[in-house]
């Protein structure tokens, strides 16, 4: 349904990325990925949400590079400029979409989801955001700071993206005085993602498509 797409960053670098249309006027959404890289499935959710109404660009933040390994995708997550991808690549991205003549909101998975706590914090153009299992440190963008719309959806299996850190999200923005719509689903770290069934979860998954775009019709 997409296609590759090159875009132009806040200093004035190229960059690609998978850009889904549902049309001029949308509203549009930044689909980041998780550590595996901008693969089948992220474009897959970008179509997904092309054909819900909102024009999806997925930005591909290692420039090509995809792997299955888990060891691979964290060398490739722990070599990424964090900062960099914020600022840049995903800002542009939300330049971007916000051309296209509609409020832009952000989403993500994983290493995704903290980079969009990273965006709602840093790109100033964001009218919402939606993270999935993932929260960055506290150094590059603390959650106290997030001042659009937002939700999050976490599983109470996740050595990760532990639960005790989705208390301590929680507790910063409560104590910021900040409002959030917060999920946590009985299930395991990447419960949305259909290509890996030792962890996917249909129902979790459905759940929270439904709360998210409720949230999103209304914020963006």
């Amino acid at each position: 349904m997409g296609q590759m797409i090159d875009f132009s960053r806040p200093d004035g670098r190229k960059t690609k990325g998978y850009f889904a249309s549902a049309g001029a006027g949308r509203p549009g959404i930044v689909v980041i990925q998780e550590w595996w890289g901008l693969n089948d499935q992220i474009c897959g959710v970008a179509d997904r949400f092309a054909r819900a109404g909102y024009n999806a660009l997925a930005p591909d933040l290692y420039e090509g590079r995809v792997t299955q390994k888990p060891d691979e995708a964290n060398h490739l997550m722990t070599g990424l400029d964090f900062p960099g991808a914020a600022h840049q690549d995903i800002r542009g991205a939300v330049q971007y979409l916000a051309a296209q003549g509609g409020k832009v909101g952000v989403m993500g998975f994983c290493m995704g989801g903290a980079l969009t706590i990273g965006a709602a914090v840093h790109v100033p153009e964001l009218a919402a955001g939606v993270c999935f299992y993932g929260i960055p440190p506290a150094a590059f963008a603390s959650p106290a700071d997030i001042k659009i719309p937002f939700q999050g959806h976490f599983a109470n299996q996740d050595d990760w993206c532990t639960p005790a850190a989705v208390d301590g999200l929680e507790e910063a923005m409560k104590a910021a005085g900040r409002s959030a719509q917060l999920y946590r689903y009985d299930a395991a770290h990447g419960f949305f993602n259909e290509r890996r069934g030792d962890v996917y979860n249909a129902d979790c998954a459905q759940q929270s498509w439904d709360r998210m775009m409720a949230f999103l019709g209304q914020s963006l």
